[in-house]
Order: structure tokens, then C-alpha cells, then sequence
């Protein structure tokens, strides 16, 4: 179970993510993703919910949300190919 979230700010961090998530449920990871070269974040995390009913409700919640500055993009993670 795993939840992508996007336009997040670039001073986020995954203690900010994880504490906003823990209001819907167990957050079991919060991964900041960041360029492999300049170790720069790239704007996009995803997030390991404990069940599927928990991750519903956090998409729910914050898809649109403004938060640090910006309308957050928040919907399931797509598989990796």
C-alpha cells in the first residue's frame, strides 16, 4: 500500500510527512525522493500506509490540500515497470 504525493515544497521533511499521514493511520515509511547527482529533493514522496482504508481516507483528506505553500497532489502509487 502506497501512496504518491507531489508539489510538496522543498523544505519539506519526512517527519513533516509522516506527522501529517499519522492523522489518518499508521505510517509504516515516508520516502522523500531526491536527484541522484545534487541530492536536491524533487518535489514528490511516497508514502507505506498500514491498510488500504487508511491510505483512502489520507488521498481523501489532503488531494488538493494546500500545505507549506502549495495544493498537494495525493493519489495511490502506481505500480513500478
Amino acid at each position: 500500500m502506497s501512496v504518491f504525493v507531489g508539489n510538496l515544497s522543498f523544505d519539506v521533511t519526512q517527519d513533516d510527512l509522516t506527522d501529517v499521514f499519522a492523522e489518518y493511520g499508521t505510517v509504516k515509511r515516508a520516502h522523500l525522493v531526491a536527484d541522484r547527482d545534487t541530492g536536491r529533493l524533487r518535489g514528490f514522496a511516497f508514502i507505506e500506509m498500514a491498510s488500504d482504508s487508511e491510505e483512502a481516507a489520507a488521498i481523501e483528506a489532503l488531494d488538493g490540500a494546500e500545505w507549506m505553500g502549495r495544493d498537494l497532489k495525493v493519489n495511490k502509487a502506481k505500480p513500478r515497470q
